[in-house]
């Protein structure tokens, strides 16, 4: 447990905690926890995970831009959008084939001590945070799964106060679930 890795979780608990508020300021927060993170993986040696939060920094500008541009409710939050059905399951699909790649890849070309879980779970956040850009109140229960599934990689891993972070994650997302189907 580092200085590093603590500042991460809090800036994460923070950025979390805003989008279940549907608050603007909850991108910049990513961006900072993202990029902290970052460096916490790369120490770790979780390189799917470190390339994930440089792929966070995009997604929050984009996030960002959606929020700031997109229809606001009649208190000038975010609305929460109500995609198709089938377009939900296409996603998760094709994320699933990137996915098993990306373990192909690092099985191949890294040291990672766990390529598949490391590439799956990688993946499914990417669709996680993309969904949560635009806002798609599912983002949620893909959260809540993913991040029950980093706790366990990251207990594996050492990194104890992470994987208490992911571990209140499923909390956080559990109430961001409730909150957008009362608000959206």
């Amino acid at each position: 447990m580092t200085l590093l890795e603590w500042v991460a979780a809090l800036a994460s608990a923070l950025g979390v905690w805003l989008t279940g508020r549907r608050k603007v300021l909850c991108w910049p927060v990513l961006v900072v926890a993202s990029i902290l993170y970052g460096v916490v993986f790369i120490q770790a040696a979780l390189y799917a995970d470190a390339a994930l939060q440089a792929v966070f920094v995009v997604l929050s500008a984009y996030g960002w831009w959606q929020w700031l541009t997109g229809t606001q409710t009649s208190d000038g939050v975010p609305a929460v959008v109500r995609p198709v059905a089938i377009r939900l399951w296409q996603h998760m699909g094709l994320t699933a084939l990137a996915g098993v790649g990306l373990a192909f890849i690092l099985r191949a070309w890294t040291d990672d001590p766990m390529p598949a879980a490391d590439a799956l779970l990688s993946a499914y956040s990417i669709l996680a945070q993309f969904w949560g850009a635009r806002r798609y109140r599912q983002s949620w229960l893909l959260w809540m799964a993913v991040d029950g599934c980093y706790t366990l990689l990251f207990v594996e891993r050492g990194l104890w106060v992470t994987a208490a972070l992911y571990a209140a994650f499923v909390g956080l997302a559990a109430r961001g679930w409730h909150q957008w189907r009362q608000g959206g």
